[in-house]
């Protein structure tokens, strides 16, 4: 039996005036829900069984490649900093001193040390969009377009985002229907309440299909409202089973296995996601224990090696730990794992006045980690110059690792369109020609 409560009745989960809602804990009509919560958090401007999928770790404010991956040891020492390199399990793949882990693992993971961006602040759509500028879409936004196209329905979201979600990628002219979920706090509130069972919950799904009919002629170009009906069937799906919850779980990890994981607490949340069926998650690692002098990420123009020397040991065991763990559950060739930053550093020391030993922003170079996706692994794709100011010959950029991502998710970015705003087919890439060295 299904109750309607009107604006007066005593429910505790509050009131929407407008229509009947759906609450996560008790259901609640005419109360406060879990969809109205992922519309609020939109409107707020905070963004919302096993396949292929990519894990993407956005290195916020610019890594720099000359002290990580792209030593210059023979270099004048301006250029060349205070980093060894050190050697790797690959012939001709050194990384930097303080990457000890990185060394033993280096046939899990290539290199692209050729990249070239158009970044110049420390805002990341070039690497979820392939694009500097523009209502493009994210690639997790893609792949929930393409997946409601093609009529897929699963308990947790497409494309989930850990981190600021200052820096997520957004879902441009596709519309809020395709916003990356972003967890918070809530994680642990989804699944539904066991007051509640799967026939009530599809009598209150049918009640407010049937409002829903009612307002479709309010529908607006750019799918607002489409996007709203997206929100709750999210919400309906991911409250059907316990599915999201324990994936958002981390308590489920054996302590061992989270002990290996130590603070990156978000690489291992995205481990368990993909696993979980998630295709796309994305995240923004907290960089813990800083000096004061620097600023918690990657934007380091003061002080740049004592900065990375306290920020590397924690990166160095997070990327071990994810790399060995996929391997270790044989999910390798299914997840694909990209890490980068929106630029490099300047190859000189210490160029911006009123610094001390920093490197400021150098979108000429930069670097791209590639792991899983069944690439050609363990090995260096590309060279800058003998000072790190450029890349030798054609470089990569941001569109054809974007375009090795999409072939891996089955996505063909050379033929594949999506409609903008005003129906226009759109290409996902202007450049769709993927590592060549990878695939």
């Amino acid at each position: 039996m299904l109750t309607l409560h009107s604006r007066r009745d005593d429910c505790r989960c509050g009131t929407i005036p407008r229509r009947a809602f759906l609450t996560a804990g008790g259901l609640c009509v005419g109360g406060f829900t879990f969809a109205d919560l992922l519309r609020a958090r939109a409107a707020a401007g905070e963004p919302p069984t096993r396949g292929k999928a990519v894990i993407m770790v956005y290195l916020n404010g610019g890594p720099s490649h000359l002290d990580m991956y792209d030593l210059k040891p023979d270099a004048p020492v301006e250029y060349r900093g205070e980093f060894r390199p050190v050697r790797t399990n690959v012939v001709g793949l050194d990384v930097c001193e303080h990457l000890p882990l990185h060394a033993t693992i280096a046939d899990k993971f290539t290199v692209v040390r050729n990249m070239r961006f158009q970044q110049e602040g420390h805002t990341g759509p070039e690497l979820y969009t392939g694009y500097l500028r523009g209502n493009h879409p994210s690639i997790g936004s893609v792949v929930s377009r393409v997946r409601a196209d093609a009529g897929v329905r699963a308990p947790l979201p497409p494309y989930v985002y850990l981190g600021d979600v200052n820096h997520v990628g957004g879902p441009g002219f596709l519309g809020k229907a395709h916003e990356a979920y972003t967890p918070g706090e809530k994680a642990a509130n989804l699944g539904r309440s066991r007051a509640v069972t799967l026939d009530q919950l599809d009598d209150r799904r049918s009640l407010l299909a049937a409002f829903d009919r009612t307002r479709r002629d309010l529908d607006d170009r750019r799918g607002g409202r489409a996007g709203m009906d997206a929100f709750t069937a999210q919400a309906l799906d991911m409250m059907t089973t316990n599915a999201a919850r324990d994936a958002f779980d981390l308590a489920r990890e054996p302590a061992r296995v989270r002990e290996k994981y130590g603070k990156g607490t978000e690489y291992l949340l995205a481990r368990r996601l993909v696993e979980a069926g998630v295709p796309v998650v994305s995240i923004t690692p907290q960089n813990h224990g800083v000096p004061a002098t620097c600023n918690g990420q990657w934007d380091h123009h003061d002080h740049v090696f004592a900065c990375l020397k306290a920020v590397l040991p924690q990166y160095d065991r997070s990327v071990h730990a994810l790399l060995t763990d996929l391997h270790d559950r044989g999910l390798a060739d299914d997840v694909a794992v990209v890490i980068w930053g929106e630029m490099g550093r300047t190859p000189r020391v210490g160029t911006q006045r009123g610094t001390t030993g920093g490197r400021d922003h150098w979108p000429q170079a930069g670097f791209a980690v590639v792991a899983g996706g069944g690439f050609a692994t363990g090995q260096v794709v590309g060279a800058t110059t003998a000072r790190g100011e450029r890349p030798e010959g054609r470089p990569y950029t941001p569109q054809n690792v974007l375009a090795t991502l999409y072939r891996h998710l089955g996505i063909d970015p050379a033929t594949t369109t999506l409609p903008d705003h005003t129906g226009r087919p759109v290409y996902l890439l202007d450049d769709p020609r993927p590592v060549t060295e990878l695939v």
